[in-house]
């Protein structure tokens, strides 16, 4: 996701599932296992408990809707399809985008409606997706995670675009344009504040199992152009050696905020990051992957995603490797691994992030082109104890299976039904 979620694919999600269950079925299909204990229920003797999720992007209507401005009848028939797909493909969590734009998903007093199901920003669909979601997913025995993106504003640098009620159009001040695009400052407190009420506002509404951010904390850099915080560097920054160490103490202070926020709130709930796979390169650090990434999360996001496994801040992280097994500049084949001595002796939670979408795409290396590369790499992950389950980038390509790579997936690896682990 991220960068990769602003690829195009042609594939609408209607009429893309094939036969799928209606919800009584799929409820039916997991009862029994989805809540009996390792080596019991359909999973049978020996089962171990696996994350098996799909994202479901909205973000440019992805994923879901199919188009923005469908009947409310429409939305809710393709949500609950993409629902009954991950029951047929014998998974247990979706991670739904609830906030992908600054905006909501749900009736939010912080922020608009999402302009992804109507196609204008603040117009009420006339249902509620994500409450809806929680109910329909729990009835079908899936996990359903909250995804939200904290800062990003809008895929578009026009501030006069936003809704006349969106927070960054009542606090210009907030915004800051950069690559074409508009970001909340996360070096400004009341922005770190108004985020974290704006998503937790969902967590309080409703039962999600998990609430989950992408990779987008600083912007991915954008070669000749500047991120404009000099003011908020100049008005916060003082006791720090450089930016780069105030950046990522802002990212520090709303992962650590947040956590405690959940946990006070709505103690069950899970709190989970999925970054781009690479921390640092070996060459940049010793502690860091055998990789040689074009993109290092610590000093181009400032986002210290291993610092906040090894504080104990997550509950998981699900890691995009994005990359086939042999890959040299970001080997799969490497980065687990590390990614496995990273939360090893913590009470953090480690899935890998796979990148379904490149099965059979043009384009994309050979590897990509067999659909048996993404069973090799849960085959590969079976050797670290410490990786418990899998999440596929995306609904859509789960669906669809244009080479059947999840098909393969789903054989070799999904012959049962389980539960989600547990800490």
């Amino acid at each position: 996701m991220g960068r990769l979620s602003r690829r195009t694919f042609a594939a609408g999600a209607a009429g893309a599932f094939g036969s799928v269950l209606t919800a009584r079925e799929a409820a039916a299909a997991v009862t029994g296992a989805a809540a009996e204990p390792n080596g019991a229920g359909a999973g049978g003797p020996g089962t171990v408990d696996q994350f098996r999720g799909m994202w479901l992007a909205t973000v440019g209507n992805r994923d879901w809707p199919s188009r923005p401005g469908l009947p409310a009848r429409q939305q809710r028939d393709e949500l609950l399809g993409f629902l009954d797909v991950a029951v047929a493909r014998r998974l247990n969590a979706v991670v739904m985008q609830v906030r992908p734009t600054a905006d909501a998903l749900w009736p939010s007093p912080y922020e608009p409606w999402s302009e992804c199901l109507t196609g204008v920003q603040g117009r009420d669909p006339g249902w509620d997706p994500l409450g809806t979601a929680v109910e329909e997913a729990h009835a079908r025995g899936l996990e359903l995670h909250a995804w939200f993106n904290p800062f990003r504003i809008a895929n578009h640098g026009d501030p006069a675009r936003l809704s006349a009620d969106h927070p960054a159009a009542v606090n210009p001040d907030w915004a800051v344009p950069y690559g074409g695009k508009l970001y909340y400052n996360p070096g400004l407190p009341q922005v770190r504040r108004f985020v974290q009420d704006a998503m937790l506002d969902a967590v309080r509404r409703y039962p999600v199992d998990g609430v989950h951010w992408d990779d987008y904390f600083y912007p991915y850099p954008v070669a000749g152009r500047h991120f404009a915080d000099d003011d908020a560097f100049a008005a916060y920054g003082e006791g720090f050696d450089d930016r780069a160490s105030w950046r990522r103490d802002n990212i520090d202070l709303l992962v650590g905020e947040t956590a405690t926020r959940i946990r006070a709130l709505r103690p069950a709930t899970r709190f989970g990051v999925s970054p781009f796979a690479v921390w640092r390169n070996r060459g940049t650090d010793p502690r860091g992957s055998d990789t040689r990434g074009g993109v290092q999360t610590y000093d181009d996001l400032y986002a210290d995603t291993r610092g906040w496994v090894r504080k104990g801040w997550i509950d998981y992280i699900v890691p995009q490797v994005y990359w086939h097994i042999g890959f040299a500049v970001a080997d799969y084949a490497a980065l687990v691994p590390w990614w496995a001595s990273v939360v090893d002796g913590t009470r953090v939670q480690l899935y890998i992030g796979e990148a379904l979408y490149r099965a059979g795409a043009a384009g994309e290396a050979a590897a990509w082109q067999d659909p048996a590369e993404l069973s090799r790499h849960l085959d590969f992950d079976r050797n670290h104890p410490q990786v418990l389950g899998n999440v596929f980038f995306s609904a859509k390509e789960v669906a669809a299976d244009p080479i059947g790579a999840m098909s393969r997936v789903v054989a070799d690896h999904y012959t049962t039904r389980v539960r989600t682990p547990r800490g």
